[in-house]
């Protein structure tokens, strides 16, 4: 009954861990599987080792966190060990998130990496990342075609591209990757950059003193970027953004999402969030007739 397809692979539910939670090494990737979770999205890498921002690194506020670790990274020589010791069943995956300041890098990454994941996701819209990386990118279509592109290029497996809703126009850009040749679009990145100052002190909390906002507070953006995005293009969409419960995925599907994410509510619900959203998806689902995820799937555009 939960069962989906996104970019022609057969996801056991349409739950799936999203990038920067739980998804630096493969017994927290593991641990995320034996949990519930169709898919894993790691913790984004690089092609060289990066240390990121010094803590404090997350602030929690009133919907959410904030967030700016700085795209730290092993490196993809040790984050290949990683992914050789992860352990999946039939219906699940895993996907490597991966960013880079080029062309290149991005696709020596797809390269190095394609025969070790199920599908890659393209960082391309963090908010808070170093220069020449993230939302840099993602902000610009012709930049995204051509990172989109590279990657293209060089993977085996399919590639989708993670979008921010920090634009003016989300539609072009999804627009751009899609005739770049990305297989699908994760919808969305981290709202942003956002800030917090302590008071007391008078000083940001943040070390990076910003970072991407992510949390139930911007589940109404994603949903509507999710929505928009899906009348312009014809690639499957992953939605993501503060989800919390059934009722969120529930949304997601309907405004047109084929699989959701779920990363900040795991600091509140634990890895059991998972199989308990199945389970109530699933009840949700028996009340309501629907036999199939797919019968779900952008309802609310009728």
């Amino acid at each position: 009954m939960l069962e989906t397809d996104i970019c022609g692979v057969k996801f056991k539910n349409p739950l799936m861990l999203a990038a920067g939670v739980m998804g630096s090494n493969a017994s927290s990737l593991n641990w995320i599987l034996r949990s519930g979770a169709a898919g894993v999205v790691t913790k984004s890498f690089s092609k060289e080792a990066n240390k990121g921002y010094n803590n404090p690194t997350t602030v929690g506020v009133e919907g959410g966190i904030i967030n700016a670790i700085g795209l730290s990274s092993p490196g993809v020589v040790n984050f290949k060990e990683e992914l050789k010791n992860t352990e999946k069943e039939e219906g699940q995956l895993v996907i490597a998130s991966i960013y880079g300041s080029t062309p290149d890098e991005f696709a020596y990454l797809c390269e190095q990496v394609s025969d070790l994941v199920d599908m890659i996701e393209l960082n391309i819209s963090c908010p808070h990342a170093m220069a020449g990386c993230g939302a840099s990118i993602g902000q610009d279509p012709e930049l995204t075609h051509q990172f989109v592109s590279a990657s293209k290029d060089a993977s085996k497996v399919p590639v989708i591209a993670k979008l921010t809703p920090n634009v003016t126009d989300i539609v072009e850009i999804a627009l751009s990757a899609q005739d770049a040749g990305a297989d699908g679009l994760t919808l969305i990145n981290t709202v942003g950059p956002g800030m917090k100052i302590n008071i007391d002190v008078a000083r940001p909390v943040l070390a990076n003193k910003m970072g991407g906002m992510s949390g139930p507070a911007i589940k109404p953006l994603a949903i509507r970027n999710v929505y928009v995005v899906y009348e312009a293009v014809d690639i499957p969409i992953i939605g993501v953004g503060g989800v919390t419960n059934y009722e969120d995925v529930v949304e997601f599907l309907f405004a047109g999402a084929r699989g959701v994410q779920i990363g900040t509510a795991i600091m509140d619900e634990g890895v059991d969030v998972f199989s308990k959203i199945n389970k109530d998806l699933e009840a949700f689902m028996v009340e309501k007739g629907y036999s199939s995820i797919d019968e779900m799937i952008a309802l609310a555009h009728r």
